[in-house]
């Protein structure tokens, strides 16, 4: 099978000039600002973007009063001390779209930070294991978190909210923060499936998560009440950063899903689905053989992740059919993805390889969090793929709708390179 990059001697151009993340290029692409791998206690990227930025205070006062969409916040920092609390933006109405990810396909990078960065960040400090006693600000925060509308909510702080909006490939941006000293919401609707789970203390975090998932419950808003310890069983219950619980639901949800997808038959043609947003441009393979699964992001200059260099930066992670007992190198990305990958293959009840490409391109100025690639990769397997019936042909179709060459894209790729070199008696099954 002759596919460009293997067994050849590869000429570069200036269009395939490459420093991969792992082996001597720049750590920032790998990293997004969450791992400290330059060794520097604040990311140096994220200072300069925040010196770009005109910030200002959202309120004057020590006092707000708005519509929570409904959102909250769990912390990580001094764990396991966190902080926790509600985001509440300084209006009343449907604020929903602004804690609502499944909602902002679509939305351009600017109409997405402008209500995130509308919302204001309350913050209680509390012990992860015993926030139950930690009082109303936690209590109240729990109930927004099961509520299925926004609430009007008055939030007292002790100083007037300030600090940087942050930003986070993992989580949705935000705005300023200040130290709750009083906390009142209107009395609360709650969703009725998450809130049966809220009580049954006998289930199982995990189990709940499944469930609800199943009942049709937005990933979002499962995410959020698993944050502030809605599940599990009652003593073992407690608080999950957000960073950590976004990554915990795609994990639990992608490899339940999978379970079933690996005891489908196989497709029996090469798919590539195609699909473009905030200057992200995505094809995503399907393979005609047992489950195997990588994400391969390109990052281009003057792109969140690689604002000051001069090459493009390419990361991947991946696993066979065995899947990976470590967590993946470019982080929570990869458990979005293929949670999107396993909804559909469930959906068709086959099984088939994953390959998804991505390159972030300099319109894509800062990050927005996970649901940006969840949710995109699930707009993209919903549009009508170009089918093949070689690999070779495949690889040449996202050659022709990406920048980087095919050989370079196969040079970045395990599943493809395996593919190609390494035939296996299950791939004929």
């Amino acid at each position: 099978m002759d596919v460009p990059g293997i067994g050849a001697r590869e000429t570069f151009s200036d269009k395939e000039v490459f420093a991969p993340s792992r082996s001597g290029g720049s750590p920032c692409s790998l990293c997004k600002g969450s791992r400290n791998l330059c060794g520097k206690p604040i990311c140096p990227l994220m200072v300069k973007f925040y010196s770009h930025m005109t910030t200002r205070r959202l309120i004057d006062s020590l006092d707000l009063a708005g519509s929570c969409p409904p959102g909250v916040f769990v912390g990580r920092y001094g764990y396991p001390k966190v902080d926790i609390g509600p985001l509440v933006p300084p209006v009343y109405g449907d604020t929903a779209i602004m804690d609502t990810p499944e909602q902002w396909v679509g939305k351009s990078i600017q109409e997405i930070t402008d209500f995130r960065f509308g919302l204001v960040r309350g913050k209680f400090r509390a012990d992860v294991k015993e926030f139950q006693k930690a009082g109303k600000v936690v209590d109240y925060t729990r109930e927004l978190a099961l509520a299925v509308n926004p609430l009007d909510v008055e939030v007292s702080f002790e100083k007037k909210p300030s600090g940087k909006i942050v930003l986070d490939d993992e989580i949705q941006p935000f705005g300023p923060s200040g130290r709750v000293a009083k906390l009142d919401i209107s009395n609360p609707k709650y969703d009725h499936k998450m809130e049966k789970a809220y009580y049954d203390t006998d289930l199982k975090a995990a189990e709940a998560v499944k469930h609800l998932y199943k009942e049709g419950v937005l990933i979002s808003r499962i995410q959020k009440a698993f944050s502030v310890g809605s599940f599990g069983i009652g003593k073992n219950r407690k608080l999950v950063p957000t960073r950590w619980s976004i990554t915990a639901i795609d994990d639990i949800l992608g490899r339940n899903i999978l379970e079933r997808t690996k005891t489908y038959p196989l497709i029996n043609e090469f798919r590539v689905y195609d699909w473009d947003q905030l200057d992200n441009r995505w094809c995503v393979m399907f393979l005609p053989c047992s489950w195997r699964y990588e994400l391969i992001e390109a990052w281009y200059p003057d792109t969140a992740w690689n604002p000051m260099g001069k090459q493009v930066e390419i990361i991947s992670s991946h696993e066979f059919y065995e899947g990976r007992k470590d967590y993946a190198e470019i982080g929570g990305c990869y458990y979005a993805a293929r949670l999107a990958v396993n909804e559909v293959l469930s959906q068709e009840r086959r099984q088939a390889g994953a390959v998804i490409f991505r390159e972030a391109h300099p319109g894509y100025i800062m990050p927005v969090g996970v649901w940006n690639v969840r949710e995109n990769v699930r707009a993209a397997l919903k549009e009508k793929p170009s089918t093949f019936s070689t690999l070779e042909q495949a690889m040449a179709h996202v050659g022709q709708r990406m920048e980087i060459t095919v050989s370079r894209w196969t040079r970045a790729s395990a599943i493809v390179r395996d593919f190609v070199q390494q035939r296996r008696i299950d791939d004929f099954a």
